[in-house]
């Protein structure tokens, strides 16, 4: 059973930067999709970027495009978020997540999430 550890939220101003991270347990780490999701309060979760298993490929919600970038180290078995220009409407609790298949298909495992508040 693979386990996702986030961290790297925090408190920010409007134009600044943060990264976060997702540690995965377990040996097969390459080859899932790993995924980036967010939930505002009073909001639906939604999509926020996906990295292939082997990195190359990444796919991003259109409200993120060319701020964020999604990464990762499978030797380290480790996923990044880079957020740059983060904007007040950033603010929600991030987590990152397992797809078995496509970045567009199901995620079945999930991190604890890490809060990332922006403000103005």
């Amino acid at each position: 059973q693979v386990q996702l550890v986030e961290s790297g939220g925090g408190l920010v101003q409007a134009g600044g930067s943060l990264r976060l991270s997702c540690a995965a347990s377990g040996r097969t780490f390459s080859t899932y999709v790993m995924g980036w999701f967010r939930q505002a309060p009073g909001k639906e979760r939604e999509f926020v970027a996906a990295v292939s298993g082997s990195g190359g490929s990444t796919y991003y919600a259109d409200s993120v495009k060319g701020r964020f970038t999604g990464s990762r180290d499978n030797a380290k078995n480790t996923v990044y978020l880079q957020m740059n220009s983060l904007k007040p409407e950033d603010t929600a609790v991030y987590y990152c997540a397992v797809s078995r298949r496509g970045p567009f298909d199901a995620y079945d495992t999930w991190g604890q999430g890490t809060q990332v508040t922006v403000s103005s």
